[in-house]
């Protein structure tokens, strides 16, 4: 199957996207990307202006690709909006085409309590474990592969069965979780239609969640934009780039300690959004992957906030 992009109105980079750290179950494998997305196996490449594509279900692909990729963000508009320095000007040239994807908001919240304080191999690693161990398999051409778990499979499981999966401490993390959504006491789905400010505090109600995973969250999987992310290699991108637009007291400050308080987090998140604007997400993951791949982040930690 295949999908005709308009790449002068619709930007896309297959590439960038999947590559950008945003998610964990996608690899590439020649030209061909290989994952599971809405519990569906899918095989994709890009060929210039086009997206071909097979998936284990062919029902409505096309429809949950467009969506899943955000082919319907207005990217031109949001490089009009993030566009302020030369240094994300660097980054979107770099990267023209990335895109945030809109993930399961499940999938995602367990996804980023896994990822506290790991790289992204072993963050990988730790999602295969649990897809095979508590996932039901899907075979598409030949090959079988996992679904990604429900709450309530999750939530019926052991500390020591999660532990197996290489989770460590943030087995109790996805284990409370687990069994909030499944019982139905937290509704993932519900803070879509809530402001950002509402969605947050819901969201760092739940165990193991701070500032920064309330944020992947919410920016990869429930349509907030103005979500921003943010953790140590965010905050060393903001002083050596946007330490001018700060408080120079407050810059001292950061250059000193490592971390950073909650009101740390909201005092850079105030300078992200009064900066960016609205579309302050797209510039973090921009920022973000650049720096990446000047210094190859993705082989180092990445630490909750």
């Amino acid at each position: 199957m295949e999908i005709q992009l308009d790449l002068a109105k619709t930007p896309f980079s297959l590439d960038s996207t999947l590559s950008c750290g945003q998610t964990f179950r996608w690899e590439k494998r020649g030209v061909w990307w290989t994952g599971i997305a809405d519990q569906t196996a899918f095989k994709i490449r890009q060929i210039n202006d086009e997206l071909e594509f097979n998936s284990s279900t062919n029902t409505a692909a096309t429809d949950f690709l467009w969506r899943y990729f955000r082919l319907d963000d207005n990217l031109l508009t949001v490089y009009s909006k993030i566009v302020k320095d030369e240094y994300v000007r660097e980054a979107v040239k770099r990267f023209r085409g990335l895109r945030l994807l809109r993930q399961e908001p499940w999938e995602c919240t367990v996804s980023y309590l896994c990822a506290q304080n790991k790289n992204i191999p072993a963050i990988k690693q730790m999602i295969f474990n649990l897809c095979r161990q508590f996932g039901d398999p899907v075979v598409f051409e030949g090959e079988e592969s996992y679904k990604f778990p429900k709450p309530k499979a999750l939530a019926k499981a052991s500390l020591k069965e999660l532990r197996q999966c290489k989770l460590g401490y943030r087995a109790e993390n996805v284990l409370e979780t687990a069994k909030l959504v499944a019982k139905g006491d937290f509704d993932l789905d519900a803070l879509q239609t809530m402001s950002y400010a509402s969605a947050k505090e819901e969201l760092l109600t739940l165990p193991g969640v701070g500032p920064k995973v309330a944020d992947c969250i919410m920016l990869f999987s429930l349509d907030k934009l103005e979500a921003f992310p943010i953790d140590v290699w965010m905050k060393r991108i903001i002083l050596e780039y946007y330490s001018k637009f700060l408080n120079p007291e407050f810059v001292k400050k950061m250059k000193a300690k490592k971390g950073l308080s909650p009101r740390d987090y909201e005092t850079i998140y105030a300078f992200g959004r009064g900066y960016f604007g609205e579309y302050l997400g797209y510039a973090q993951e921009y920022l973000y992957h650049h720096k990446r791949c000047q210094t190859g982040l993705d082989k180092i930690s990445t630490k909750e906030s």
